[in-house]
């Protein structure tokens, strides 16, 4: 993932989303090219987050507690989803499943929001309380 990108104007390197902004969340060289996969990756995991209240502290203990549970479950799915890619590129000579490697990224997105929660970083849940994206 490309975390600095080059000003077209003097040629400085800045982190992505830093620059002349034309809209409410793009940049001059964002509205010239559409955005890669990555760009639209990197977006979701440290795009600007919705509004979220501040739950009471036993509120959000228990929502850490079922979202921990639910970390544990995602755990388990994705090492089935890895071993089943495994021998799908093993079967067709090294080409991925791309419906299962899109549901990798998404799974790794949900697991990054839910960690962000988890560790204080955001207050904003991941789903099923919010879109999943």
């Amino acid at each position: 993932m490309k975390r600095f990108q080059k000003n077209r104007r003097d040629g400085r390197f800045a982190r992505r989303g830093e620059g002349a902004r034309l809209g409410p969340l793009k940049t001059l060289w964002e509205t010239a090219m559409p955005l890669s996969d990555d760009d639209k990756l990197n977006g979701r995991l440290h795009g600007e987050q919705p509004e979220a209240q501040r739950d009471a502290m036993l509120v959000r203990v228990l929502y850490m507690l079922l979202i921990w549970l639910m970390l544990s479950l995602a755990q388990t799915v994705l090492t089935v989803a890895t071993v089943l890619q495994l021998v799908i590129m093993a079967v067709s000579k090294g080409a991925p499943n791309e419906r299962l490697a899109e549901f990798g990224t998404d799974l790794g997105v949900w697991i990054a929001k839910a960690a962000r929660f988890q560790t204080g970083g955001s207050e904003v849940k991941p789903w099923p309380w919010t879109e999943l994206d």
